[in-house]
């Protein structure tokens, strides 16, 4: 069933599937009502809005229903993918002398509407781009939604040069509007059926994923060889067709970004990661970055203390990535680890960032998860 606005779709899934009302939601959805409205009345300049609360609200089926009821042109994109854009086509532009103001100029020809899943920033890479990109966007008319788990003013709050993000925040604050959305219930908590994608593991056992493999591989072509994705080498444990089974060291301690991530996901229908061991570790104390050495004198511009980090806290950041994507892409993603599904993470630096990794987790539990979505399971 199509709808033409935000507002209908949550009516009717409110009236016709049974779900609760839910105050936060609906304060939410008639912000993007609005702004729904003022697209399509050809209105400039246009509010965006800006979307967050903790994990479970649904923020993302409220966007998604926005998105899809949009006449207007518009992109829908997870913000790493959105930022991997981001940084390819600036360097492709880097001969002339604003490239983002160059990119907001085409973005602004191609889309009147970005829609961003899970605004979250922790690179000061992309901090600093952002510092300028948010405003020339803004500039050029691109309207903006998001969703987020923090609050604008929240975004990179302990970051090294966070005050080269900060006009990124006055942005946001300025052209689009802040909504909480929190109901004070996390709906993917909701009972549903069970579909175990998660296993602790037996020592001196086999691996649970074996017969999961075997079955998920029916009838295809199976090797041990390692799996070329993109540019890159990944060793497999097995490999099928459409499936693909590696140790979570050979996938998460190995140097791979975001962008490999989504090329495995391009590639495969289900991804098995065994071998995950506890990535909760006492933190340890963090260091003085110096700057420039001159001979015995040390230019002490350049320090600055670095987080406490983990010694897993760097494949850490890999898994949150790589859970990100399967979620988005409705890739099953199954795990076999040493601890318990809570006791995976339970102490260091990446403790906020690893609580919607958990709540996805959850999720993949259940047989709902790679169906559509409901308001009360996003």
């Amino acid at each position: 069933m199509t709808f033409d606005s935000p507002l209908s779709a949550y009516h009717h899934a409110i009236e016709q599937k049974g779900f609760v009302p839910d105050a936060a939601q609906e304060h939410a959805v008639q912000a993007l009502q609005q702004c729904h409205a003022a697209l399509h009345q050809g209105r400039t300049p246009v509010m965006g809005v800006y979307l967050w609360g903790p994990v479970g609200r649904g923020k993302t089926w409220l966007m998604d229903q926005f998105h899809q009821t949009l006449r207007v042109p518009a992109r829908r994109q997870h913000f790493h993918h959105f930022m991997g854009w981001v940084h390819q086509r600036s360097f492709q532009l880097s001969g002339i002398a604003d490239p983002l103001k160059a990119l907001a100029r085409e973005l602004s020809e191609d889309v009147r509407v970005l829609c961003f899943d899970e605004l979250f920033v922790n690179d000061i890479g992309d901090a600093i781009i952002l510092g300028r990109l948010f405003q020339v966007m803004f500039e050029h008319g691109v309207v903006v939604v998001s969703t987020s788990n923090q609050p604008p003013e929240q975004l990179y709050a302990d970051g090294f040069n966070r005050d080269r993000f900060l006009p990124a925040i006055a942005a946001i604050q300025s052209h689009m509007r802040v909504m909480p959305v929190d109901g004070g219930e996390d709906h993917r908590l909701h009972p549903g059926a069970g579909f175990q994608r998660y296993w602790v593991s037996t020592p001196g056992q086999p691996s649970a994923l074996e017969p999961v493999f075997r079955q998920l591989t029916e009838g295809q072509a199976v090797s041990r060889a390692p799996v070329s994705v993109g540019y890159r080498s990944v060793v497999a444990v097995q490999s099928g067709d459409t499936v693909l089974w590696c140790r979570y060291a050979d996938l998460c301690e190995q140097p791979f970004a975001a962008m490999d991530f989504m090329a495995i996901c391009d590639r495969f229908t289900a991804i098995l990661l065994s071998e995950v061991p506890n990535l909760s570790a006492h933190q340890r104390p963090g260091r003085i970055a110096r700057g420039t050495e001159d001979s015995a004198e040390r230019v002490v511009a350049g320090d600055r203390e670095l987080p406490q980090l983990s010694v897993h806290d760097d494949s850490v950041r890999r898994f949150i990535a790589l859970v990100d994507e399967c979620y988005d892409r409705k890739v099953p993603l199954y795990l076999e680890a040493q601890v318990p599904m809570e006791a995976l993470y339970t102490e260091g630096y990446l403790e906020f960032p690893f609580r919607r990794t958990l709540s996805r987790l959850r999720e993949m539990q259940l047989q709902r998860f790679a169906e559509s979505f409901s308001p009360q399971e996003v």
